[in-house]
């Protein structure tokens, strides 16, 4: 059982609402062996949600209007930890870049579309946790 990214398994989640439907990751979750989940969502957050990126230190994350959502991006990570634990997953397919979910680069908290090695909110603790993290690409 494996932790997957709910946007790339065609839930409208994204901050954009828009669908990002990854075919192999559809039929994991058709056939059982992954559990979807949107740490953004789980953490409280709405969707569509004003677009969200860590700081340049990673230690925030903040909207581009400038709101500091770091709080819901936390908790959503803890959530989407307690589930993987819950179902005995050790591994997780999350979303590139995202600043929840993104692996070794996220965007870089300007709002230009830069990237900066890092990790997302959410990737970083399942790592911290024995999870083994990728990302689709």
């Amino acid at each position: 059982m494996i932790i997957v990214s709910a946007c790339l398994a065609g839930y409208r989640c994204r901050y954009d609402a828009k669908v990002t439907t990854d075919p192999q990751i559809v039929d994991l979750v058709r056939s059982g062996n992954a559990i979807p989940v949107c740490p953004e969502m789980l953490g409280g957050l709405p969707c569509p949600r004003v677009p969200a990126e860590r700081t340049k230190d990673g230690t925030r994350v903040v909207t581009r209007e400038g709101a500091d959502v770091t709080e819901a991006f936390e908790r959503g990570a803890r959530e989407t930890l307690r589930l993987a634990e819950l179902y005995g997953c050790d591994r997780a397919v999350l979303k590139a870049r995202s600043p929840s979910c993104g692996k070794e680069m996220v965007y870089d908290g300007t709002f230009t579309g830069t990237l900066r090695a890092g990790n997302g909110v959410t990737a970083e603790l399942l790592a911290s946790h024995g999870i083994t993290v990728e990302t689709k690409e």
